[in-house]
């Protein structure tokens, strides 16, 4: 967890500087492991969230609207009855342990002046914010911890609150260096040298002690004992520094994100352990850092939830889709033997006067194969030669319509699978909730999801597609989802536009808009690359492109969304991850 006690030091600096005199106006519990608290003074006012969720435990001043319940909680309704226009009198943190007490000048029912602590533990999972009262008794917590839950620490109302258990490890506000590096020589010899560090130190992070064991070893892999002699003087004077840091609460708020943008962690040091694989970015405030990281956090994890049902639906729909395929290719393999039941009624029909009335089988010369070999009938002693001759017809005819029927359904499962399997990729390649929102209304739309009663759909405006630029100055459009490859080939596109696909396989409508002008071939391969990319064909090495003009690109009477035919195309071969893309565009 990068929000160590070191880092909330820096936030519990950044709250007392916001918080202290200010009283609390508005509280609300959005879900159940969060609490918004706004605060208001005469100079401003502001908003703290604290937040017990395992994977995103932390708090800080939010600028992040967030959805309130009608119905609020009922620790959210005692917390308005206990806290709602208290003074905020100090915040407190024990070392540099990750949990911060919000002490309050609070009235309570009779009127008194009393001291209520909301506090806040961070501690992934086991995360939680209590409320204690004057006398160190607990009011009532987000999670109430019994004794079927853990036999060490009970947090439960009426019982005394009590810190979590230490932890064998040196706090660096209390600490000299030369400890630390004592604690550290003393762990195992082969032990990594930043688990070394996280062993032996209080407050900090696991990215922390990469950062400096990335520095002290310029980047190579270092054991705890296996330093040489600048090795350790270097090591020395990085832990005077984290020292220095922490006691004098003089970081910076850092955020580490991948070329895409998406972020890696945070932390109140410079990030060089990444190297060129990730882009270094500082915030104004340690909150804002915090704001921005776990509202992409957040939505990726919203994404993942929403995700699930879509993931499921199309899979079962799939599944069922390819065991009927299966079956039904069973019985066309059957059908395959039909010219046999029509040989037979043949036959039976050529020797109708020499065939005994009751047999239940016959051995008849098949005149249609050189030197006439016996065939074996089988026939039903209750009907005359002539109607089990019409017999073997009437089964004849009925497995060739059966044929004609079953390449019909096969086709048309095919396409259906087909189709599946593009909402697949799209969802596959979806990053915003509003591009899940229109995958779910299109699935609406086929009747895969069922609208909900007494709701009429609204109709929404499409989100734009992606927008690039070539090298030569040309904008390419690429769609999102199936609604907007049809919107963008059918409606946006102009006649002298390029439009290429992925062959064979499910991706995104990609149009090159020409406007008037000849793309050049460089134009085109940069086309074709971001038609690769979209696709599911994107981690291949080389792979075909087909592209025509939009002319000839068409959508059969009753085709599913992002379904068209295409002719008088040519085929480019693009590896995907050669060369940069072209710059997405505003």
């Amino acid at each position: 967890m990068a929000l160590d006690g070191a880092f909330l030091r820096h936030i519990k600096k950044e709250l007392e500087g916001k918080l202290v005199g200010a009283r609390a106006d508005k509280i609300h519990q959005p879900n159940r492991e969060e609490l918004v608290m706004a605060f208001r003074s005469r100079e401003s006012a502001c908003r703290v969230l604290f937040s017990a969720r395992a994977n995103s435990a932390r708090v800080h001043l939010t600028q992040i609207p967030l959805e309130n319940p009608k119905q609020p909680p009922m620790l959210c309704m005692l917390l308005r009855k206990k806290l709602q226009g208290a003074r905020l009198a100090a915040i407190r943190q024990p070392g540099l342990e990750r949990l911060l007490h919000f002490d309050f000048d609070a009235v309570n029912e009779l009127g008194d002046r009393v001291t209520l602590t909301l506090t806040m533990e961070i501690m992934g999972k086991y995360s939680n914010i209590i409320l204690s009262d004057e006398n160190g008794k607990i009011v009532d917590a987000l999670k109430r911890v019994d004794a079927g839950m853990s036999s060490q620490r009970l947090v439960l109302p009426g019982l005394s609150y009590r810190l979590p258990p230490p932890q064998d490890k040196l706090c660096l506000l209390s600490a000299t260096v030369q400890e630390a590096l004592a604690r550290i020589r003393a762990l195992p010899r082969d032990m990594e040298l930043s688990k070394a560090l996280l062993a032996a130190l209080q407050g900090v992070s696991p990215i922390v002690c990469r950062e400096v064991a990335h520095q002290v070893g310029r980047g190579r892999e270092l054991t705890a004992k296996a330093l040489d002699e600048e090795q350790s003087f270097r090591l020395g004077f990085f832990l005077q520094q984290l020292k220095d840091t922490a006691e004098g609460i003089s970081g910076k708020p850092y955020m580490a994100q991948d070329r895409k943008g998406k972020p890696l962690d945070f932390s109140f040091l410079d990030i060089h352990q990444y190297g060129s694989s990730a882009v270094v970015r500082t915030a104004d405030t340690f909150s804002e850092l915090l704001d921005g990281f776990y509202r992409e956090k957040d939505q990726q994890e919203r994404m993942r939830v929403k995700e699930q049902d879509l993931l499921r639906l199309l899979g079962n729909h799939a599944e069922r889709l390819s065991r009927k395929i299966g079956a039904q290719q069973g019985e066309l393999e059957q059908c395959a033997q039909r010219d046999a039941l029509r040989v037979a009624g043949d036959l039976i029909s050529a020797n109708l006067y020499s065939l005994p009335k009751g047999a239940r089988a016959v051995d008849l010369p098949d005149y249609y194969q050189e030197g006439q070999p016996l065939v074996h009938i089988k026939l039903d002693p209750a009907l005359t030669p002539s109607q089990n001759a019409q017999k073997y017809y009437k089964e004849y005819r009925k497995a060739k319509t059966a044929e004609e029927k079953l390449q019909e359904q096969i086709a048309l499962a095919g396409k259906e699978l087909e189709y599946l399997d593009s909402v697949l990729d799209a969802l596959a390649r979806a990053t915003t909730e509003q591009e899940l929102a229109e995958i779910r209304a299109e699935l609406a739309e086929q009747g895969y999801l069922r609208a909900q009663r007494g709701k009429k759909p609204r109709k929404e405006a499409l989100s734009q597609p992606l927008r690039f630029e070539t090298s030569g100055g040309f904008t390419v459009w690429v769609g999102r989802n199936n609604r907007q490859n049809d919107q963008l080939t059918l409606r946006t596109a102009r006649n002298n536009d390029w439009w290429f696909h992925v062959k064979n396989s499910p991706g995104s409508h990609t149009v090159l808009a020409t406007e008037g002008r000849a793309p050049g071939e460089a134009d085109m391969e940069e086309a074709a690359v971001l038609a690769a990319r979209h696709s599911r064909a994107s981690g291949a090495g080389q792979v075909p492109v087909d592209y025509t003009q939009i002319r000839h690109v068409s959508k059969p009477q009753g085709a599913r969304p992002g379904m068209v035919v295409y002719v008088d195309y040519k085929t480019i071969f693009v590896d995907p991850h050669k060369g940069e893309a072209p710059d997405q565009g505003p």
